[in-house]
């Protein structure tokens, strides 16, 4: 529709294809409640004030908020392709995702960032990406792709859909100018720059903030966020599945009074199973609200405060000139969704039933490669006190200890106390395994696994019994990458996500139920309920949290950034 016309439905002079009558609108700039209509054409929000419509529908009693903006996920720990993701994220209000597909590109590189991208092409949620910086990790990691370098970034960089660079979680190597991670800041320094920098304090916060970064998702309390927010950073806001941040930091936010513009939410990683029991943003919204901060700046954080950190300059309000995408709700307090329009149009239940996306890059489908196992190849030695890494509840860091570990003749022998902790190299590059002792996963009679292991995506177990461990991580090469359960020497349960190893091409409501019933299983083998079996399990390989991690190599220390009893040789 030509501007003009738009201009003169805005003038009255013609009906609006859709017009919202009577309802009580959330101004995201005064901060106010206005009753008003809201006139739309195409999928352009045209005038705010009183209209008619070739369309109308009454509104009253109800509330109208922007779409909610998730400003930071990785659509690949849903493990359900993007389409699939639409259907769900919709109904609770979600209407835009800044993606970081890092997992992907880490197992196939440039070839999984191009798939990424054409799978989020038409879909009914605006998805923008950021090119995935640290791929690998670090220096440390194996990963399938290899090295993916600014050189390789470059002809992303124009792409209408590329808003910047993903989370820098090298950033050592950042306050330590190492010349790559230089090269992507300076590529994308015209463009968003997402920071991931745990624990940082001080100086080493200046020194990161001048290098470009732009936010930080990583903060676990208010103390931490507050630092970061004076250095200048926007504080993305996180409630995950397997971190939940929300919290503390709101909590501290509101009782300090601190203003809230440069804050937005985001889940970095988030359960199926969780999404459609909570909600999405929407379950950010109703906790922040239950906290004490006031509806409608919880609101504003998950809509227009998430679209001025990214540039989106016609998302995030309810305004004319900006896109209509709107969440009607029942209930402000409860964040009750009664419908949501996307883009103009009013999303039903058999418009979604519509959606399909087939995968056709045969190469993704085949990416788990590694040698038999056998109990010779997890056996660890009984010394002294070993280093044994032990699990934070509904945290992704962990406690790194040093104790005396269970076992007989020098050998470590895991029980429900110690589980045994392995990592399996699975891009076909030597077939590594990594063991060592976790502390507090709680695991008895049985072994969970799975080829989820941020962010090298290597296979990742965890076990009281080599059978079972065994057993598990065997059941992946058939499925080509999954979760898997096994226990008193049989595969309980599997999901296949043979989508890079990581993602299912079957329906969302499938996913989510075998997950579910997958996670209730795993709760019953003694994993405690603060701890996400298989998310939480997912990050204990990634070398940029704190305090302890394994790879396939070997244990490493995060603090230090160091490995533990192996070098790079």
């Amino acid at each position: 529709m030509s501007k003009n016309y738009m201009m003169k439905v805005a003038l009255g002079e013609k009906k609006a294809d859709l017009v919202l009558k009577n309802g009580f609108i959330l101004n995201v700039f005064s901060e106010r409640i206005v009753k008003a209509d809201i006139a739309i054409v195409g999928e352009t929000i045209v005038g705010i004030g009183e209209y008619t419509g070739e369309k109308e529908i009454d509104c009253s009693g109800k509330y109208i908020a922007p779409g909610f903006i998730d400003a930071h996920i990785h659509i690949e720990s849903t493990m359900v392709l993007p389409m699939e993701l639409s259907k769900m994220l919709l109904k609770s209000g979600t209407t835009t995702l800044i993606a970081d597909p890092h997992e992907l590109v880490n197992v196939k590189g440039g070839e999984a960032l191009d798939f990424l991208l054409d799978a989020t092409e038409n879909i009914p949620l605006n998805v923008y990406i950021m090119v995935p910086s640290s791929v690998p990790a670090t220096k440390y990691d194996t990963n399938g792709a290899g090295e993916f370098l600014a050189k390789d970034m470059e002809k992303y960089i124009s792409h209408p859909r590329i808003l910047g660079l993903g989370e820098v979680m090298c950033f050592l190597d950042v306050i330590h100018r190492e010349p790559k991670a230089l090269d992507k800041l300076s590529l994308f320094k015209n463009k968003v720059i997402d920071g991931h920098a745990p624990g940082i304090k001080e100086k080493e916060i200046q020194t990161y903030r001048l290098s470009g970064v732009d936010n930080d998702h990583e903060c676990v309390n208010f103390e931490e966020a507050l630092e970061k927010i004076e250095a200048g950073f926007h504080i993305l806001i996180r409630e995950g599945s397997g971190a939940k941040n929300l919290d503390a930091i709101v909590r501290g936010l509101v009782k300090n009074a601190v203003p809230l513009d440069r804050c937005a939410f985001c889940t970095d990683d988030r359960h199926l199973e969780d999404m459609e029991r909570d909600g999405h943003i929407s379950y950010c919204i109703k906790k922040a609200i239950s906290r004490g901060m006031e509806p409608i700046k919880a609101y504003k954080m998950a809509s227009f405060s998430a679209a001025q950190i990214y540039g989106l300059r016609d998302l995030g309000a309810v305004a004319s000139g900006y896109k209509a995408d709107l969440v009607i709700l029942d209930n402000l307090e409860e964040v009750q969704t009664n419908f949501v329009i996307k883009s103009g149009q009013i999303i039903s239940e058999d418009y979604l039933n519509t959606l399909h996306y087939e995968v056709k890059n045969e190469g993704l489908l085949h990416t788990v490669d590694f040698p038999t196992l056998n109990p010779s190849m997890l056996t660890l030695a009984k010394n002294d006190k070993n280093h044994v890494m032990e699990m934070v509840t509904e945290q992704l860091t962990t406690n790194h200890l040093i104790e005396e570990i269970p076992g007989e003749n020098g050998v470590f022998l895991p029980n429900k106390e110690y589980n045994k902790l392995c990592v399996v190299e699975r891009h076909g590059k030597g077939g590594n395994v990594g063991v060592a002792p976790l502390k507090g996963f709680g695991l008895l009679n049985g072994a969970i696994a799975t080829s989820v292991s941020h962010d090298s995506h290597n296979i990742i177990v965890a076990g009281d019994n080599d059978t079972d461990i065994i057993l598990a991580v065997e059941e992946l090469r058939k499925t080509q990458g999954g979760y898997v359960i096994a226990s008193g020497g049989k595969v309980i349960d599997v999901l296949p996500l043979s989508v890079g190893g990581l993602m299912s091409t079957l329906p969302c409501k499938e996913v989510q139920e075998k997950a579910s019933t997958m996670l209730s299983f795993a709760h019953s083998l003694g994993i405690p309920e603060g701890i996400d079996p298989f998310i939480t399990l997912s990050f204990l390989a990634l070398p940029v949290i704190p305090s302890l991690r394994l790879l396939d190599r070997g244990l490493f220390d995060v603090d230090t950034f160091q490995p533990i009893g192996w070098n790079m040789e």
